[in-house]
């Protein structure tokens, strides 16, 4: 686990301090030193969002989510490593899973947590971090009422305005008027208002928007970004809209 600091890329910054750096060095151990960490002669001190203190941060978030049902699935281990897999390679992806392991053994203060991220992220990184809590929960191939709370609640505490959690939580589970709720407007808007919400949309949930936590995390923004227009023409199909 020495290796975490190469793992997440940039190293540690913010992250290591408050709530959420209590968590990971209890995991981590040693690793942590009063808001610092040392790694190949270099230490990372930063007041700026870094790829690593949201990949760590992430992993917190993503275990009181598996422990919100009192069973944590294969599944849903599979799919954190298979994140991690493609998007920072299979060393990484098994440190995660091993780290994350570690961390679902404690107990998470989530509104602290969430609230260190509240003060730490822009809102479109917290989104991301929504959107993939609700593909962890879908992973055992359903959302459970418990899981959906507890996303619900996360998103809730870091301030995710209660349209926009309905619209990501439309794109995970089936519903008659998903794609309306994904769009935030209502089975009755007309059809300018329609396309007006889909721009607004297209542009909230624009890839460009994470870039700059780097091209792996820019892949995850670019499924929610395809997911809304996918929504935008299935109702232009329903509607005969050109």
């Amino acid at each position: 686990m020495a290796k975490f600091a190469k793992w997440v890329g940039l190293g540690l910054g913010w992250a290591v301090g408050g709530p959420i750096g209590g968590i990971l060095g209890l995991a981590l151990g040693s690793m942590f030193d009063t808001g610092a960490t040392q790694t190949q002669g270099r230490i990372y001190q930063s007041s700026t969002t870094r790829r690593g203190d949201y990949a760590a941060s992430l992993l917190v978030l993503v275990a009181a989510v598996m422990k919100a049902d009192g069973r944590i699935m294969k599944s849903e281990l599979d799919y954190v490593k298979n994140y991690f897999h493609t998007r920072f390679g299979s060393d990484t992806a098994q440190e995660a899973i091993v780290m994350l392991r570690d961390i679902l053994k404690q107990h998470i203060p989530v509104r602290d947590v969430t609230a260190q991220l509240n003060q730490r992220l822009d809102y479109s990184y917290r989104l991301e971090m929504v959107h993939f809590l609700f593909g962890i929960a879908a992973a055992d191939a359903g959302i459970t009422e418990s899981e959906k709370e507890m996303i619900r609640r996360i998103a809730g505490y870091m301030n995710i305005t209660s349209s926009d959690i309905d619209s990501i939580q439309a794109m995970f589970i089936s519903a008659s008027d998903a794609s309306y709720k994904i769009l935030e407007i209502d089975t009755t808007a007309a059809n300018e208002e329609v396309k007006k919400a889909y721009r607004r949309m297209a542009m909230k949930y624009h890839p460009d928007k994470v870039s700059h936590l780097g091209d792996d995390f820019k892949q995850v923004a670019q499924e929610k970004f395809r997911k809304v227009k996918d929504a935008y023409d299935n109702i232009k199909k329903e509607r005969g809209i050109s």
